[in-house]
């Protein structure tokens, strides 16, 4: 850069030397070589301010000294070389003129685009275009706030190049509007006003202001700056936040508005909003946030106007931030010649209407067969511009004609609000025709139509107008009661077909439901009579053959059977066969089970106990595995598992602790991972006596601070997730979903600390990949469970038995079966009511005794016969 500057300087030396100059052509020459001279001194200063003291200007061609040494040598190093020299200097020239018309060109086309800005003030400095440079930084500072390396360099190389008293008068005002960019203060108040809050660090400033100033620290700041730093404790969580996070720190910020905005002091709230745009100037909604909380609260003309407009220059794509500022100027009383537009503005908002419906006609309804403005908004607005600002009713008039053809006639207040512009721009013929065409074409509140057409003719028009709307209104209005009469009556046929449905699903429900009641009531009464019938098989069990016998198919002739009873001996032969009938074999479990001790409860202790369930079967001594993990929340008194009657382990428990407090502890062990399971820990609680009572801990109603994370994949661990949310918020709290055997169902729960920072993440998360598993995150808002409600069979104490009482607390098992050959089974003969009760197990018992009764050998021999 500089050895380009120093090319520029030398260039205009070698000129004046190569031939006579006219006198004039000679000062402008002395002139511009005067203004490089100064340009290239104030570029090497930067550069040497940029590079360092390692920098040597000789190296590159560049004196410090002025004169004809500089002169001299400029001249010499262009004479050392001048072929080489000259040639790469106009490549480079080249090249950057090239860059600037491009540059240029760019912002013609669209001038907010900050970046061009930035680009070609640096090549124009660069090529030592003092002029051009400073038109290029005006259009930027009238566009954009410029950032205080831009300010700080466009002020130095005015300074530089200040002569006389304008100049002075120009840098000075350059100053200004810096100074209105930043909010800066003088030093000194700055000083004593960050003094007198309490800020982070407010030690260091203490000691900087201490060592800046030359006079003694006044007392009252001494006083202010200590009653600060016991306010400070209150804000330190969040200043070591925004210490911790890096830029821009959105969400920490966001937090902390939070709080200022709780504590309600104004000068905090405008610092902290501040302190926020520093970092995030591009966001829309922080803008919008603070211009709300300036319009609402401080309503100071010069600090809210002055807010607006650097939002708008910030962030100029936002419809919101435009709207917000004009309502401020309105608000403030602005001059609207200020805010009005020239026609060639409104030319250019007339054609962005145009574009945006085209748009609409084709990116939406053509592709998605939907109106992507189903109220016209769009147009609506349109129209009261051209009305109210450019006083065109005709067009204005077209665009409410082309909004009735969109399917919106047959809506009352699409036609009022047609009718209240025509009131406030109009003429009374118009809003005549407006409210007539509305009568005829309204359906679904003509009646609101009918009144505003009778209003407006008794107090604006004729006795005949009026005659002709009374006229109008009345036969419209008897026309659509009759409509309605015919769809209230086609309504209520619907109705009544419909309940009659309904009434004839209940009644075929009850039927199918008696007659399965039926037919579990003859089930029992043939399962009493196979009872009957196995005891008394089983007083002759020795007279039947061995049933392994029978399977294994050899049951030898009756003469080898009885030279075997006669060598084995009746005791031996007893031994080989005997197995015990089923009827034994049931007094046996029945024995068996009376024998498993059973577990007593006692409900009084509730208070101090707690459930645990959900544990390994396969868990060893239930007692010594769980009592030092609750011996760590109190005395343990006893722990009750609970057997089978086989005396395997069921997986659940009963712990019973000294104290309330001891119980009340324990329940923070819930899902605590025993032996590869998570063990669920619940308070004790007689469902019975409370029916009501929920064991789910967790919230099933719209928390708009927590999220909801499906299509994670079952490796992704919660430390890994965890890290992944801390990047949007403070996570308070992450909770992985799992099975009853711990295993990952791909689902999460992550809650944060505000609404604000869960908003923001679904916006970052929702479709994030992660390990090729695309996430869904959405605010958590879980579907209301549903209670099954409970058989009124179950209510009645003298009601039918249901299923649960007839089999067992188990239901009927599926290897049920019937012990009666199918063989000696017979119909009952007792016939079926169809509406009675089910006949009574005393009838089915003497009808199945009618038959002729058999021995059990003839019992045997019917088993035996192929």
């Amino acid at each position: 850069m500089a050895t380009a500057a120093a090319t520029s300087v030398s260039e205009p030396e070698a000129e004046s030397k190569a031939g006579p100059k006219a006198e004039g052509e000679e000062d402008e020459v002395k002139a511009a070589k005067t203004r490089r001279k100064v340009l290239s001194r104030a570029v090497t200063a930067e550069t040497y301010k940029t590079i360092g003291p390692e920098w040597n200007p000789q190296e590159e061609g560049v004196s410090e000294s002025d004169g004809d040494d500089e002169e001299y040598a400029m001249a010499s190093s262009a004479e050392s070389s001048p072929g080489e020299y000259e040639w790469e200097y106009d490549e480079e020239e080249e090249k950057n003129q090239l860059e600037i018309e491009r540059l240029e060109e760019q912002l013609s086309i669209n001038i907010y685009d900050y970046n061009c800005h930035v680009d070609l003030i640096r090549l124009l400095r660069l090529e030592g275009e003092l002029t051009k440079v400073r038109m290029a930084r005006q259009k930027m500072s009238e566009i954009f706030p410029l950032t205080e390396e831009l300010w700080l360099e466009w002020l130095h190389d005015e300074i530089s190049m200040a002569q006389d008293g304008l100049d002075r008068e120009h840098v000075y005002d350059l100053f200004e509007k810096a100074v209105k960019d930043y909010i800066l203060e003088k030093v000194h108040s700055l000083f004593r006003r960050q003094l007198a809050i309490p800020l982070y660090d407010m030690e260091a400033t203490f000691a900087e202001y201490e060592e800046w100033s030359e006079d003694p620290v006044p007392e009252s700041v001494i006083q202010n700056y200590n009653k600060a730093l016991q306010q400070l404790e209150k804000y330190k969580p969040y200043e070591e936040a925004l210490l911790q996070a890096e830029a821009p720190r959105l969400a920490e910020y966001q937090a902390y508005i939070d709080f200022e905005m709780k504590m309600g002091d104004p000068a905090r709230v405008q610092l902290i909003f501040e302190r926020a745009l520093v970092e995030n100037c591009l966001v829309p909604d922080l803008w919008i946030r603070y211009s709300q909380y300036l319009d609402r609260q401080l309503k100071v003309k010069d600090l809210v106007l002055s807010v607006h407009n650097r939002a708008v220059r910030n962030c100029p794509w936002t419809v919101a931030l435009w709207s917000r500022y004009l309502l401020a100027m309105e608000r403030h009383g602005v001059d609207h010649r200020v805010i009005s537009d020239s026609s060639k503005e409104l030319e250019e908002l007339r054609a962005t209407f145009t574009r945006a419906l085209e748009y609409l006609k084709q990116e939406v309804e053509e592709r998605f067969n939907e109106s992507g403005d189903p109220s016209c908004m769009i147009m609506q607005n349109w129209a009261r511009i051209e009305a109210r600002l450019c006083n065109n009713m005709q067009k204005a008039r077209e665009l409410w004609d082309s909004i009735m053809t969109k399917g919106n006639a047959k809506y009352a207040n699409m036609w009022l609000e047609y009718y209240n512009l025509e009131r406030a721009h109009g003429d009374t013929q118009h809003c005549r025709k407006a409210l007539h065409r509305a009568v005829q074409c309204t359906s679904d509140y003509p009646e609101h139509v009918c009144e505003v057409l009778l209003t407006m003719e008794r107090t604006e028009g004729t006795l005949e107008d009026w005659d002709i709307a009374v006229q109008k209104t009345e036969t419209r209005l008897a026309r659509v009661n009759e409509q309605r009469m015919k769809a209230a009556e086609k309504e209520a046929a619907l109705v009544q077909q419909e309940e009659e449905k309904a009434e004839q699903r209940k009644r075929s429900r009850a039927e199918k439901k008696a007659l399965k009641k039926k037919r579990k009531t003859r089930g029992a009464d043939k399962h009493r009579a196979d009872e009957d019938d196995e005891k008394e098989w089983g007083d002759d069990e020795e007279e039947l053959p061995s049933k392994r016998r029978r399977v294994e198919n050899s049951v030898p002739p009756s003469g080898q059977t009885r030279d075997a009873e006669a060598e084995t001996g009746p005791a031996e032969r007893h031994t080989s066969v005997a197995v015990d009938p089923p009827s034994k074999q049931k007094e046996k479990a029945a024995a068996l089970k009376r024998d498993v001790p059973r577990v007593p409860h006692d409900s009084s202790k509730d208070s101090i106990t707690v459930f645990v369930s959900n544990l390994p079967y396969s868990l060893g001594e239930p007692d010594a595995k769980l009592r030092p993990l609750f011996e760590a929340c109190g005395e343990v008194a006893e722990i009750r598992p609970i057997f089978s009657n086989r005396g395997d382990f069921r997986g659940y428990c009963y712990v019973e602790f000294k104290d309330e407090k001891s119980a009340l502890q324990a329940l923070e062990l819930d899902r605590k991972m025993v032996e590869g399971r998570p063990m669920f820990v619940s308070p004790c609680v007689d469902k019975s006596k409370n029916p009501d009572f929920k064991v789910f801990r967790y919230s099933t109603a719209l928390e708009k601070h927590k999220l909801f994370v499906s299509g994670l994949p079952f490796s992704c661990t919660k430390e890994e997730l965890e890290e992944i949310c801390k990047a949007h918020g403070t996570v308070k709290d992450l909770r992985l979903v799992t099975n009853r055997a711990g295993k990952p169902k791909g689902l999460a729960y992550v809650e944060y600390e505000n609404e604000s920072q869960a908003s923001q993440a679904v916006m970052k998360m929702d479709g994030m990949t992660i390990r090729e598993n695309v996430i869904k995150v959405a605010i958590s808002n879980p579907p209301q469970r549903k209670v099954p409600e409970k058989p009124e069979a179950r209510k009645a104490p003298g009601g039918p038995m249901v299923p649960r009482q007839i089999y067992g607390a188990r239901g009927k098992g599926r290897t049920q079966l019937s012990l009666l050959p199918r063989a000696l089974q017979r119909p009952s003969a007792t016939p079926q009511a169809e509406n009675g009760p089910a006949p009574s197990p005393a009838v089915t018992t003497s009808a199945a005794t009618e038959a002729p009764k058999m021995s059990n050998a003839d019992f045997a021999k019917l088993l035996l016969r192929k």
